[in-house]
C-alpha cells in the first residue's frame, strides 16, 4: 500500500485538497509530507553551500587612508578585502548580499585549474545565485542567462565572467553610492580617523 492511501482504519479529513495531489510534480500547491521532505532536504542542502564562504575575509585593520580611499573609487573598494567586508556588511542590511557573494564566489572559480573542481563550483553557482528557485538568485538580464545556460554544459572557470561584470556594475551604480553616505562608512571613517589622531 502507497503512503498516500487511505488505510480501511484511517479517517480522510474533510478538506479541499485531492487524495495524492501534486505528489508526482515539483510545485509547493499541497501538505503532503513528501514535498515537506523534499524541502526540508533542499535547506539543509542550502546551507551546507554557503558555509563555504565565511562570514568575512580575514584582513587586516584598514587604515584611515585606505577608508578614504574607498570613496574615491569603487575598484578601490573591491580589491580591499576590509573594504569588500564592510560593503557586504552595507549590503546585508540592504538585502542584496548575494550581489557580494556572488562576486566573490566568481573571483574564487577563477583561481580553480582542476576541471572536477570547476564542474562542481560553477554548478553550485549557478544553483545558489543563478537558478529562478533559489531564494539568493541575482538579477541578470536574458541575454546573460541565455550565455551562462550554454556555457554550462561545459562549465570553465570564465563561465560566469559576463554576469559577474554585471553585477559588479549594478552594486557600483545602485549600492556604492549608499553606502557612502550609510551609517556604516561613515562611523568606520570616523572611527579609524580617531584612533590614528590619537596614537
Amino acid at each position: 500500500m502507497s503512503r498516500h492511501e487511505a488505510s480501511p482504519t484511517t479517517v480522510q479529513p474533510a478538506s479541499n485538497h485531492r487524495p495524492n495531489a501534486c505528489c508526482f510534480c515539483w510545485c509547493c500547491c499541497c501538505s503532503c509530507s513528501w514535498n515537506e521532505d523534499r524541502e526540508r532536504a533542499w535547506r539543509a542542502s542550502r546551507e551546507t553551500k554557503l558555509e563555504t564562504i565565511p562570514n568575512c575575509e580575514a584582513c587586516a585593520k584598514p587604515t584611515p587612508e585606505e577608508v578614504q580611499g574607498w570613496a574615491q573609487s569603487f575598484d578601490k573598494l573591491m580589491k580591499s578585502p576590509a573594504g569588500r567586508n564592510v560593503f557586504r556588511e552595507f549590503l546585508r542590511t540592504e538585502y542584496s548580499e548575494e550581489n557580494m557573494l556572488f562576486w566573490l564566489a566568481c573571483e574564487e572559480l577563477k583561481t580553480e585549474c582542476n576541471k572536477h573542481t570547476i564542474d562542481e563550483k560553477a554548478r553550485m553557482i549557478y544553483e545558489d545565485y543563478i537558478s529562478i528557485l533559489s531564494p539568493k538568485e541575482v538579477s541578470l538580464d536574458s541575454r546573460v542567462r541565455e550565455v551562462i545556460n550554454r556555457k554550462m554544459q561545459e562549465p570553465s572557470s570564465h563561465t560566469f565572467d559576463d554576469a559577474q561584470l554585471q553585477i559588479y556594475t549594478l552594486m557600483h551604480r545602485d549600492s556604492y553610492p549608499r553606502f557612502l553616505n550609510s551609517a556604516i562608512y561613515k562611523s568606520l571613517l570616523q572611527s579609524v580617523s580617531h584612533s590614528s589622531s590619537e596614537s
